[in-house]
């Protein structure tokens, strides 16, 4: 029997207490192909209670048992593999290889650095006289996005149980179906009732009722900057803690010393992976002024690679947008690069030959572009790079820095030393050189309007713990 249409609330699946559906739009074909419950405040009061209600007990439950609930649900996670891929594919449209490879394997990679992190964590230290105990918040909101569903879901949940916290969470409405999976990955893994809640539904209608609910201790939220300065408001009457992973607008600095053209192709498919729908995306790509033209060469030719296809053909590297707003957005925003006077070195506006529907973009390329377009200071979320020259080092990491955002930044070098001096310069939260395999024990969070707090491994465990100081208990 299909949860779509239900909540998971104090270890129940349940009827919303207000009955009202969504379609959930499959992006490839503009149809929908099920639909959800949406909630509302009642069915986050429902959801905060059992979750302040399981606090009690589950934040005194030993570190053996909390490790071992994290491993089984790993366990049953592997066994839900497929479903989750599935899921992912249908409701944002990624190419099913993709969906596999690298949003749902996401969704695992996290779970064991997590599990890492918990087995070797220290929630007590001894200073002098004084015992410092490391303590789980409380009740937990956390609002996830629809661009890696997993991926968000496993980097606040997991580190939540860990910590011993309760949680409720709030899936995108726009991809909801692979947190419904999660859900029941969770219920069959034996987690107690009330620790884990889900409540789908809207931003105004459900996010921001949780994000001020006087129950919830600490907000975690991944999104636009826009939204995440809304969750902030909204929870700052109740002075609770918001984590939040926002927009990004990251700088690809290739330097003089790079393999251009490997530099340059790598950084396209960096751009264009996930159809371009990542907030750490090298969406600027900063090149030598006196080899801007042998870059694009490079460019076009490697954009030509990314030809779209059915989301459910393994061979399809390229999928849609998620949605017609995503994709009108996009569209927006290539015509202003064009009207703006950037090169437009591939793609361009309109769908790709020959399809006539689903969310699909032409993948974009423009050259000569400088840091006060339009192309160059908004978050795109779509596959349209922007190729910036420079005269100098100290030029473009002046470009680089020259954002509000302050997510990721990407160096390549031929020299490792030299690219680490250049990565201390960049005001980012993370910084990869030379295009690193993703590594889940890293740190992941931003620098300004790109959010505050850190995910991943024992990074994320330490944003769901308060810090109490026992004073004259030491030896």
């Amino acid at each position: 029997m299909s949860n779509h249409l239900k909540f998971y609330i104090d270890g129940a699946w349940v009827d919303p207490v207000i009955p009202a559906t969504l379609d959930v739009i499959d992006p490839s074909t503009e149809e929908a192909y099920t639909k959800i419950s949406v909630g509302s405040k009642a069915d986050v009061d429902k959801a905060v209670a059992a979750a302040k209600a399981a606090f009690v007990t589950f934040s005194q439950t030993p570190f053996e048992e909390r490790l071992a609930l994290l491993k089984k649900i790993l366990e049953v996670y592997n066994k839900r593999f497929e479903d989750i891929a599935q899921a992912v594919s249908y409701e944002m449209g990624a190419p099913i290889t993709f969906a596999r490879e690298a949003q749902a394997w996401a969704g695992r990679a996290h779970l064991e650095s997590t599990i890492a992190g918990l087995e070797t964590f220290k929630f007590t230290e001894k200073r002098g006289a004084t015992t410092i105990v490391k303590e789980p918040i409380g009740v937990v909101a956390l609002i996830t996005p629809w661009n890696w569903p997993l991926n968000q879901i496993v980097c606040k949940v997991a580190p939540a149980i860990a910590t011993g916290c309760t949680v409720v969470l709030k899936p995108s409405e726009i991809a909801p179906i692979s947190g419904i999976v999660w859900a029941e990955i969770m219920e069959e893994a034996g987690v107690p009732k009330g620790v884990f809640n889900l409540v789908n539904g809207t931003g105004p209608d459900v996010g921001q009722i949780m994000a001020g609910h006087p129950d919830v201790d600490m907000v975690s939220f991944t999104g636009s900057t826009r939204a995440g300065i809304i969750v902030a408001k909204t929870a700052a009457d109740t002075v609770k803690r918001v984590a939040q992973e926002l927009g990004g607008k990251s700088a690809n600095i290739i330097l003089p010393d790079a393999d251009l053209e490997t530099a340059v192709r790598k950084g396209v498919q960096g751009c264009f992976g996930n159809t371009g729908q990542s907030c750490d995306a090298p969406t600027r790509m900063l090149v030598p002024a006196d080899r801007h033209e042998e870059a694009l060469g490079y460019a076009k030719s490697e954009a030509a690679n990314f030809t779209v296809g059915d989301t459910r053909d393994e061979a399809t590297i390229l999928g849609p947008l998620v949605s017609q707003l995503q994709f009108d957005k996009v569209q927006r925003l290539i015509e202003a690069g064009i009207k703006e006077g950037a090169t437009l070195v591939a793609g361009g506006l309109g769908r790709p030959e020959g399809v006539n529907r689903g969310y699909y973009v032409r993948p974009t390329v423009f050259g000569g572009v400088t840091n006060d377009m339009t192309i160059a200071r908004e978050e795109i979320f779509g596959p349209v790079l922007s190729i910036l020259p420079y005269k100098d080092e100290d030029e473009a990491v002046a470009i680089a820095n020259d954002t509000v955002y302050g997510l990721a930044a990407y160096v390549q070098s031929e020299n490792l030393e030299h690219a680490r001096a250049i990565a201390l310069k960049m005001r980012a939260g993370s910084v990869y050189l030379n295009y690193p395999d993703w590594d889940t024990m890293a740190p992941f969070g931003g620098y300004k309007q790109s959010g505050n707090g850190r995910e991943y491994a024992d990074w994320g465990i330490h944003d769901f713990l308060e810090i109490k100081g026992i004073v004259g208990y030491g030896d």
